[in-house]
């Protein structure tokens, strides 16, 4: 059976959502103060998927928001159709605004025989029609290299920062949870102007962390854990666990751009007993499953980039600081 999403429209451009975060697609909609639409997604018996657009496409920039969630596959699948779909509909160009990209982890042939996922993502949403991509985060900076197209990644630190400085909290530290993050966390330390500590992790199979050393001054103080992503959660739990073994403030604080929370995070989150997890609405999060989690709204960054795409201004200022 077929169903409605919302899209927003601004001549000569249009915003549509796929339907994989409904409520962004709303709050960007009204940053950009336009109307809602419509577009059809259906689903056929055997789980193929179809799309349609309502309306003419002909001679306009497409953007189209469309996230990564805990069904990554659909959304991408959705995601290739309603790009084909946009450009066999003649449209002037495709935007594709997505906040969480899937398959960022698999950047690289860790262990012999594996596939490199994230690129092979990008090369499928070439394939599928877009010519620019916005998204925020990547887990890798070298999964920008893995597009012929232009990529704008969005960074969400000037959000967290402005709220974690808000708290005005005294004698903290900024944690990088393993060494891959501690170039990213040492940018967000310099924003708020304060001292960093790295966790030495390592992983004996997929989704179990092991913290083996903190680098940094921690005892007394309160640490907040800067990272790109919160999955399962293990890596946060046993960086917090750690973090009071060497003798840190009981108030440890836990800041992400994206809250993937699949399998046992939630329960591990509650059972960590943070005093706050904060994480933006770069996926679909409920707010009210987690103790102590507050949820930024990213729709404003991502309607002014629009705009200045839009007029052809560059966007750069907007996302760095």
């Amino acid at each position: 059976m077929a169903f409605r999403i919302p899209f927003a429209t601004v001549d000569p451009m249009h915003l549509f959502s796929g339907s994989s975060h409904p409520k962004l697609a709303e709050a960007l909609a009204k940053e950009l103060k336009t109307k809602l639409g419509t577009i059809v997604l259906k689903a056929f018996s055997n789980g193929e998927r179809y799309v349609r657009f309502q309306e003419s496409v002909r001679g306009k920039d497409v953007y189209l928001l469309q996230t990564g969630t805990l069904n990554p596959n659909e959304d991408l699948i959705e995601l290739f159709l309603i790009c084909q779909a946009a450009k066999l509909s003649f449209a002037k160009s495709v935007h594709v605004v997505m906040p969480h990209f899937p398959y960022a982890r698999q950047d690289r042939v860790a262990t012999p025989r594996e596939p490199i996922s994230a690129k092979l993502v990008a090369h499928l949403l070439e394939e599928s029609g877009a010519d620019h991509v916005i998204t925020m985060h990547l887990h890798s900076d070298q999964i920008q290299g893995f597009f012929s197209i232009p990529v704008d990644v969005l960074d969400a630190r000037p959000i967290l920062a402005d709220y974690l400085l808000s708290k005005k909290l005294k004698d903290f530290v900024i944690v990088a949870p393993d060494i891959g993050s501690a170039k990213t966390a040492k940018k967000f330390a310099d924003l708020v102007g304060a001292e960093l500590a790295i966790l030495h992790k390592t992983r004996p199979e997929h989704h179990k962390a092991e913290i083996l050393e903190v680098v940094g001054a921690v005892a007394g103080r309160t640490c907040v854990i800067v990272d790109d992503m919160i999955d399962t959660a293990s890596t946060l739990a046993a960086a917090r666990t750690e973090l009071l073994k060497r003798g840190a403030n009981k108030d440890v604080y836990a800041m992400a751009t994206h809250a993937i929370l699949s399998g046992p995070a939630i329960e591990r989150l509650n059972k960590a007993k943070f005093k706050e997890i904060v994480v933006t609405d770069s996926l679909p999060v409920k707010k009210s499953a987690i103790r102590g989690l507050t949820v930024l709204p990213i729709a404003p960054m991502l309607a002014q980039v629009i705009g200045h795409i839009d007029r052809g201004e560059s966007v750069t200022a907007i996302y760095h600081r």
